[in-house]
């Protein structure tokens, strides 16, 4: 079974369609209207070996917080459909990626249980055209909306570019370990027999 969803979202700030699979190969098609943050959802469905088609339009003449922070909202609740009842997924990923000087820690749990920990200091306000600050909006909205335990620390950096590419590398690749399919496992990975 090809795990996957799509959902549009419209308010008055933005308007997104958005389709993910999980069981991809990397694949993807993005605008926000934010060309650095293009970059980085390209890396992390690369480096996750997930599809992903994202059309954002956003009141950007405001700023780029609505527009990503809702992306995040989107993202987390499509990989809440996908995963469906989470039966036999591993939940659990952790990814180590450096990138040059930089080196980042993501380990996430798909527990039920949404909570962000953001360990990451960028050395610049920007990076192209959008403020650094806005990557932990956008993990806390897509923590909070897809029920994820998500912890983010930077060991090693001082490039802010470097250090947000291998933030949304090691994001991909840390769950696409933890929704990997393990037949060993029967029914949901917890004792209380749910992920909710």
């Amino acid at each position: 079974m090809i795990r996957k969803a799509s959902l549009k979202r419209k308010t008055y700030e933005t308007d997104i369609s958005m389709e993910l699979n999980i069981d991809g190969e990397g694949k993807s098609n993005i605008s926000t209207g934010i060309g650095f943050f293009d970059h980085m959802l390209n890396l992390f469905a690369r480096h996750g070996l997930m599809d992903l088609t994202v059309e954002a339009k956003g009141d950007l003449e405001v700023d780029a917080h609505h527009t990503v922070e809702d992306v995040g909202i989107v993202l987390g609740q499509l990989i809440k459909e996908a995963l469906g009842d989470k039966k036999s997924v591993k939940r659990y990923g952790t990814s180590y990626v450096p990138m040059d000087e930089s080196l980042v820690l993501v380990s996430l749990d798909l527990s039920g249980r949404p909570f962000l920990v953001f360990d990451v200091n960028f050395a610049c306000e920007k990076t192209g055209t959008m403020e650094t600050e806005l990557f932990e909006e956008f993990f806390r909205a897509v923590s909070h909306n897809a029920g994820m335990t998500l912890h983010i620390k930077l060991l090693h950096g001082s490039n802010s570019h470097h250090i947000a590419e291998a933030v949304f590398k090691a994001f991909g690749r840390a769950l696409d370990e933890a929704t990997k399919i393990d037949e060993r496992i029967k029914g949901i990975m917890s004792t209380k027999g749910t992920l909710d």
